[in-house]
């Protein structure tokens, strides 16, 4: 009889190296949440503000690196429109997907509405950056999917779409619509 093995001694720093990504991840969503708007001169010290305490803190260079990555995307000119004072930030949502014969919630990181568009953006901290929309992991176009059907849902006469924006090298990925609702109905209400 074999008994599975726990992570860190089958791939060993594994737990350490995940718990470090999400916490990095944390740490660009927030900054990237509250620094959108502010001048650059002001940046480095709201930075500080942001994370100075609790288990996200961030100090001296690991701060930096934060607040270049969250920089060169608050920067970048093509994706200042999403980032424009009419977004909506850390929206939450909810809706009922038939597909998935339930309730489906979730918090979209930047939502762009107009008269006749809806866009809900996605940050992704990953380092290593897909080419092309399919090569993006399976999950994350589920997510993009449940969004995707959820802002059907709510804006039935508006044309809808979504996009990851990976903050490693500030690039935004629009995902084609057929691709995130095939990843969408192949889950299961288990997946």
């Amino acid at each position: 009889m074999s008994f599975p093995l726990p992570i860190d001694d089958a791939l060993p720093g594994l737990r350490a190296a995940l718990a470090t990504a999400l916490r990095v991840g944390r740490q660009i969503h927030v900054l990237l949440e509250h620094l959108a708007g502010h001048p650059a001169a002001g940046r480095a010290e709201r930075a500080a503000q942001l994370l100075c305490e609790g288990p996200d803190a961030a100090e001296g260079a690991a701060l930096a690196a934060l607040l270049d990555e969250a920089s060169a995307v608050l920067d970048h000119p093509a994706l200042a429109p999403f980032f424009a004072p009419e977004t909506l930030a850390e929206v939450p949502l909810s809706a009922w997907l038939p597909v998935l014969g339930r309730v489906a919630y979730g918090t979209i990181d930047r939502l762009q509405v107009t008269q006749d568009a809806v866009l809900a953006v996605d940050f992704k901290t990953n380092r290593t950056v897909p080419a092309t929309p399919d090569e993006v992991p399976e999950g994350l176009l589920r997510q993009m999917g449940a969004y995707q059907a959820m802002l059907e849902a709510i804006y039935p006469e508006r044309r809808v779409s979504t996009a990851l924006l990976w903050t490693h090298g500030a690039r935004l990925m629009e995902l084609p619509h057929d691709l995130v609702m095939a990843a969408l109905a192949r889950a299961t209400p288990t997946s």
